[in-house]
């Protein structure tokens, strides 16, 4: 039934959702999530992914996604038996000396940079186990723990070495993920190696640390770094510029990495091929970069308008006064009232133009770059029965380490 897969027609991934639809459901969401003190997000999250599963077909069928809002719900309760011993153990610390302070404080830290890539690991066998095309669910095995042990030791070695192992790394992890993922009854393979990723990787890192040199001679030559290691406007303005092309060479790393590494992903027969062009990437974030400084300022003026009316007082002669503008916050409750809804409008502002520009841009441009060769040869999968865990994603959630 498969004979032949290697010449059929590849077929093609296809997107139809768009940015008005995407934002309009952002809006409501964002809306509904103070009334409710934050817990729409779950419900939030679930229409998003049923937005961006539904709208994407692979050989004309859609993706669907059956995780709800109660499960995520759920998860994120059974995450907060972890945290709230934490947070007492936090407040214990705060009561004792220094260096036990500093001691337990790095403990935690650790601990919680373990737990992230178990929580990285489970999030992803829940969004895979809802997961469904022509059907057929999708899932992951393996162990969350043994991911998370992997990574942490890999993360290990990237600070004794400088991440000079990183193409090693990466390509352990990535397959580590996709040996232990299934579409129904078949397991996925994985055949990419840490060469197709040296050569980019390591002439970004050697560019990267000369302008890194460069830019420190730089700030310190101009004036821009003090004596005592402090740094004024200037210092961070020779930082930023550059951290310009440090940030460019990142995203070349990334479009090359993305690339060669979901195009060595194969399920049976059936072969993945996926090309992410840097200059899609440079112009995605160029968008976002635009979108969001137009909303700010949007934002700015319209903040200034409403505080200039409510608290007058601290713009008198056409100049700003901190000291009256404080004393505002103090005494007015209408204006504390609208400083904290400004604040949350800056956070939501930030949070959809994220999701607009780089969410729903990077999964365009997966769907648009993605085709499957040997995709006749799936027809013979089976269903599998379905992982009914509910606690897969809380962590995750509670860590934001969670994805779309």
């Amino acid at each position: 039934m498969v004979f032949g897969a290697e010449t059929e027609q590849p077929v093609s991934v296809v997107f139809t959702g768009t940015r008005k639809e995407l934002g309009g459901m952002l809006l409501r969401g964002y809306a509904l999530l103070i009334p409710t003190i934050g817990l729409y997000r779950f419900w939030l999250t679930t229409w998003k992914r049923r937005f961006y599963w539904s709208h994407t077909a692979i050989d004309g069928d859609s993706l669907e996604y059956t995780g709800n809002a109660v499960q995520l719900l759920m998860g994120f309760l059974m995450a907060l038996a972890i945290f709230i011993p934490l947070y007492g153990l936090f407040f214990y610390l705060s009561t004792q000396s220094t260096d036990a302070v500093l001691a337990g404080y790095g403990g935690a830290a650790v601990m919680l940079w373990f737990l992230v890539g178990y929580a990285i690991y489970r999030a992803r066998d829940f969004r895979l186990s809802r997961t469904l095309w022509r059907g057929i669910r999708f899932d992951q095995a393996g162990s969350a723990w043994a991911y998370a042990l992997r990574r942490f030791g890999w993360t290990v070695l990237m600070g004794i070495t400088l991440g000079l192992v990183y193409p090693f790394m990466a390509v352990n992890l990535w397959r580590y993920r996709y040996t232990h993922s299934w579409f129904g009854d078949r397991q996925f393979s994985f055949t990419g190696s840490w060469k197709s990723l040296a050569a980019p990787y390591y002439v970004c890192w050697l560019l990267s640390a000369v302008i890194g040199g460069v830019t420190l001679g730089m700030a310190s030559s101009s004036g821009g770094i003090s004596a005592s290691g402090q740094i004024n406007e200037i210092g961070y303005f020779v930082f930023a510029c550059g951290a310009l092309p440090i940030g460019l060479l990142v995203l070349f790393y990334q479009s090359r990495e993305w690339t060669r590494m979901w195009s060595a992903v194969r399920l049976g027969q059936a072969a993945l091929t996926i090309k992410i062009r840097f200059r899609d990437l440079v112009g995605q974030y160029a968008l976002f970069s635009l979108a969001l400084g137009g909303v700010y300022l949007a934002l700015a003026i319209g903040g200034f308008i409403v505080l200039g009316l409510s608290a007058s007082g601290a713009f008198a002669d056409g100049s700003f006064d901190p000291a009256v503008f404080f004393q505002y916050l103090r005494s007015s409750f209408v204006v504390l009232v609208l400083v904290v809804f400004g604040y949350l409008l800056i956070l939501g502002a930030f949070a959809m133009m994220s999701e607009l520009f780089l969410g729903l841009g990077f999964w365009k441009l997966v769907a648009k770059g993605a085709t499957i060769s040997g995709a006749t040869s799936l027809r013979t999968v089976h269903a599998r029965g379905e992982d009914i865990a509910l606690g897969g994603e809380g962590l995750a959630d509670a860590l934001n380490v969670g994805a779309y």
